[in-house]
């Protein structure tokens, strides 16, 4: 089966980047809100297994998703370098766990390739292209389509 490009408008600007499972993603930086390490996730019953609760941070209650729970990858326990990116999300703040963060790259729009189709039962819908930077691959992501419109709402109600 041929892998079918879409073309989505991808910036170039500066992207967060960060590892879940040995993978390079990256966030556009005027998404992120702050890194901070791993605090006390308070669980919330009856929510998907990736959506690991609520922290409190400066007395605000911000929903926390497993990147990799999400991606349907294994759940990891927490190192040392695991970190939530607290991300703005239609303007809610919610945290993101990965593995660690990388670094800030600059990536121009030359370095950007489509993202591949994989057939319509996989959705990429939430990767705006993939970057070539410093001879890697980096997964480009929208974090806004990370999530559905039923999940986001699960999230805005969690956070009031």
């Amino acid at each position: 089966m041929e892998a079918i490009a879409t073309r989505k408008s991808v910036d170039e600007g500066k992207f967060l980047t960060f590892v879940l499972n040995h993978e390079e993603y990256g966030i556009e930086i005027l998404k992120v809100r702050e890194i901070i390490g791993v605090i006390g996730i308070t669980p919330v019953p009856q929510t998907p297994d990736y959506l690991k609760g609520v922290i409190n941070l400066r007395g605000k209650v911000i929903p926390v998703i497993d990147l990799r729970l999400k991606f349907s990858m294994t759940e990891e326990e927490h190192k040392q370098e695991t970190c939530i990116i607290v991300v703005e999300v239609n303007n809610a703040p919610i945290g993101v766990v990965v593995d660690n963060v990388s670094e800030v790259l600059d990536i121009k729009s030359e370095e950007v390739e489509d993202t591949p189709q994989f057939g319509r039962d996989i959705d990429t819908s939430f990767i705006m292209g993939l970057g070539k930077a410093k001879e890697k691959i980096i997964i480009l992501l929208d974090i806004d389509k990370v999530l559905s419109t039923e999940e986001l709402e699960m999230v805005e109600l969690l956070a009031q």
